[in-house]
């Protein structure tokens, strides 16, 4: 029993004796900016989404603020920026009419990629 308890006492000592290797790398600004830039759009198109007149809008078309939501999550950061460049430069009026018709273009295409099934009359491209 001694000895069992020497040995994984050795054990132990040996194991925390051992150097630790870490590693770190810089980060850079550009990534860090994206990454922030990024979370700011997404967060501007929900915050767009929670106007009454989208989600009215949004209902009589029979669309989910859920699966609004999750898609917002999977645009890529140039879908975003494209989106949101649209957006700024549509006059006030027309800012729901353009997310509306984002929202329908982006479940049309994702329905095409067979990712989804909202719409009946769009068949998968495979």
């Amino acid at each position: 029993m001694r000895r069992v308890a020497f040995i994984q006492i050795l054990a132990m000592l040996f194991l925390a004796c051992m150097p630790l290797m870490g590693s770190a790398d810089m980060i850079e600004t550009g990534s860090v900016v994206a990454d922030q830039q990024l979370q700011h759009d997404r967060e501007e198109l929900r915050a767009m989404l929670d106007r009454d007149e989208v989600k009215a809008t949004l209902e009589r078309m029979g669309v989910d603020r859920a699966q609004v939501s999750e898609r917002i999550n999977n645009l890529t950061q140039q879908e975003l920026a494209s989106f949101n460049e649209q957006l700024s430069q549509a006059p006030a009026g027309e800012g729901v009419v353009g997310i509306i018709v984002l929202f329908v273009l982006v479940f049309i295409v994702t329905d095409m990629l067979c990712a989804t099934n909202i719409f009946s009359f769009v068949r998968c491209i495979n």
